[in-house]
């Protein structure tokens, strides 16, 4: 007992004043991600320094470490931006989030950890935080297809962009199926985006289909009796999401002949989560709270 009683004595005198003064913390929504998909980072910093700490200002005042378990550091890919500086008060938090995608080489399946250091102006010091770990896991395709991008009015003529739509599955958090959708160049090389789009039943097969705008639509099977509808462009941005429930008749995408699709059959269950938002005075349905974490498309209106 005396020995322990020393070691833990020994090892209190080696934590640093300043880590005393200055808490990091590294949170994550969501433990597994698809390679590509964005790595939202919250960095959470706790001030009990007595006095106003200015942060921000400086390339360096935030940076991050990943590493694989066997201590393989993960390659940066660009340097994150600097921050205006900000004045964090005495017994305030102050939190900083980040998506690490763009700035890390994650392109390997695996488990990593990562952490975040800051520096704090005017003092000769640094803070680093305990590490945070999370995986990078494969997802299984289930579909694909080539799109030319729409060239805008006016503009010469010429080949179009080719850009590829695919869809992938990924199992999150103990078995919870979950969809993916890929944006990237034909030769799947670059990645412009990796969305998740939403949890979906083991047994249910998606429906997509292309419109002569080359918007994906998506219907698919979310729970027993309830299908989700969503449409998106070629640049990743949501244009619709809908909630349908198969009552007389299952939901299913049909095109009119003229290059527009539509949702036919079921009947349209108004959501909170609904895009656009329905209007003001229609009774809306929270989503289910075990739905997995917020869709990450750049809403934009139709």
């Amino acid at each position: 007992m005396k020995k322990i009683a020393l070691w833990l004595s020994l090892l209190s005198g080696l934590i640093s004043p300043v880590a005393a003064q200055v808490g990091v913390e590294v949170t994550l929504e969501q433990d597994q991600f698809l390679p590509g998909e964005a790595l939202q980072v919250a960095v959470r910093i706790t001030s009990h320094a007595g006095q106003t700490l200015i942060l921000g200002g400086a390339d360096d005042w935030l940076t991050f470490s990943v590493e694989s378990p066997d201590g393989i550091v993960v390659p940066k890919t660009s340097d994150l931006p600097a921050k205006n500086e900000f004045p964090l008060q005495s017994s305030k938090v102050a939190t900083v989030r980040v998506n690490l995608a763009p700035y890390f080489a994650l392109t390997q399946p695996g488990r990593y950890a990562v952490t975040a250091t800051i520096k704090i102006k005017g003092w000769d010091s640094e803070v680093t935080s305990r590490p945070k770990g999370f995986y990078i896991i494969q997802g299984a395709k289930l579909w694909e297809q080539e799109i030319g991008i729409p060239k805008p009015t006016g503009a010469s003529a010429g080949s179009p962009e080719v850009r590829k739509y695919i869809l992938q599955q990924a199992n999150y958090l103990k078995n919870q199926l979950r969809l993916y959708l890929r944006l990237t160049d034909a030769s799947e090389a670059k990645v412009f985006r990796v969305i998740p789009i939403g949890q979906l039943v083991s047994f249910s097969k998606p429906e997509p289909q292309v419109d002569k705008l080359s918007n994906l639509h998506v219907l698919y099977q979310n729970g027993p009796h309830s299908f989700s509808y969503t449409v998106c462009n070629p640049d990743g941005d949501m244009l619709i999401r809908q909630t349908y429930d198969y009552v007389s008749a299952r939901p299913r995408l049909r095109g009119n002949g003229e290059g527009s699709i539509t949702v036919e059959g079921g009947v349209r269950r108004m959501m909170a989560s609904d895009f656009p938002v329905p209007k003001p005075e229609t009774p809306l349905e929270e989503p289910s709270k075990t739905a997995g974490p917020t869709n990450e498309f750049k809403q934009v209106k139709p």
